[in-house]
C-alpha cells in the first residue's frame, strides 16, 4: 500500500492529499529516511511524522485496505 494511503487509514493524518504533502515537503521518513508518498509500507517499517513541533514515531504492525474507525490504532504500535 502506498504510504500516504496508509497515512490516511491508519488516520495517522487525515486526508491523503495533507499526507502526500507532507511527503512532498520532507515530514514523513520511513526507516530514517526521506521517501515519497509512493513508498510501498510493509510490516516492520518505521514511519516518522514531523509535524511542526510534534512529532510521532510509529512501527507498521499490519497493512490493510479497509479499517473502521475503531480499528484503525492496531495497524500500528506508538514509539514515541
Amino acid at each position: 500500500m502506498r504510504l500516504d494511503k496508509y497515512l490516511k487509514i491508519s488516520r495517522l493524518i487525515k486526508r491523503r492529499t495533507v499526507a502526500n504533502e507532507a511527503c512532498d515537503a520532507g515530514r514523513v521518513l520511513v526507516n530514517e529516511q526521506q521517501v515519497r508518498a509512493s513508498y510501498q509500507v510493509k510490516p516492520g517499517d518505521i514511519i516518522e511524522i514531523n509535524m511542526g513541533t510534534r512529532a510521532v514515531r510509529v512501527e507498521v504492525l499490519s497493512v490493510q485496505e479497509n479499517v473502521g474507525k475503531n480499528d484503525a490504532p492496531l495497524l500500528y504500535r506508538l514509539l514515541r
